[in-house]
């Protein structure tokens, strides 16, 4: 093959990201929980969102105590709880649900003598629930921005994974939805980057950064790109 490994992104690649409307809906309803208002909470969750990928925020219940202070309510544990509990079913139900396409080309990576990684900016609810996804026994390595403590696009992360790998940035493909600065940063890094843009996920477009790369519809077009 003409490349060694091949690195994913796991939201809005190797699984759907989830509807910016339902996710707003569940960030509503913990704030009605916590009984502190929808939008401050809302927009305090999004305005955190660095803290939770590099694990600043060890859970969900810190963020929340946190955003709670920030408004400047005390919320009762009891409720903290269940207002993390929410936000971590959706996060299950996102990581447990690999996109189509997904397992038959991990699994003819394997077959085929390539290597397979992950990157992935997450919270730590992601790296408890990712054992029980289907795809985590198709990844040969996997880097958790929660737990390395970068994020991307920082060189650093893209170092991690191929140093864990033990390739070259030049033996390995990298496909990611783009949103971050991800692409551009692996490309510069050595890779061969590759965006994925499937349908029905347009709501994502004002986070993805401006690529003139290679794109592919679908995951099973990544088998292609190895010839």
């Amino acid at each position: 093959m003409k490349y060694k490994a091949v690195i994913f992104d796991l939201f809005g690649t190797l699984i759907d990201n989830f509807p910016w409307a339902e996710s707003n809906n569940i960030l509503e309803q913990m704030a009605s929980e916590l009984s502190v208002p929808a939008k401050d909470f809302t927009d305090l969750w999004h305005a955190t969102f660095d803290e939770r990928m590099k694990g600043i925020f060890q859970d969900y219940q810190a963020c929340i105590r946190h955003i709670c202070q920030q408004i400047g309510v005390k919320a009762a544990d009891d409720k903290v709880e269940l207002a993390a509990g929410m936000r971590f079913e959706m996060n299950k139900q996102e990581v447990t649900s690999p996109r189509k396409g997904a397992t038959e080309v991990l699994t003819y990576l394997r077959k085929n003598g390539c290597k397979t990684g992950l990157i992935s900016d997450c919270s730590t609810e992601t790296t408890l629930v990712w054992k029980n996804s289907p795809l985590s026994s198709l990844i040969d390595e996997v880097v958790f921005s929660c737990l390395a403590g970068i994020k991307k696009p920082d060189p650093r992360i893209y170092q991690i994974a191929i140093g864990n790998l033990g390739v070259s940035p030049q033996a390995c493909i990298y496909i990611a939805d783009g949103i971050g600065q991800e692409l551009i940063a692996a490309s510069k890094f050595g890779m061969h980057a590759v965006q994925i843009r499937m349908g029905g996920d347009d709501e994502y477009d004002p986070y993805r950064e401006d690529w003139d790369g290679p794109v592919i519809s679908s995951l099973n077009e990544v088998m292609n790109l190895l010839e």
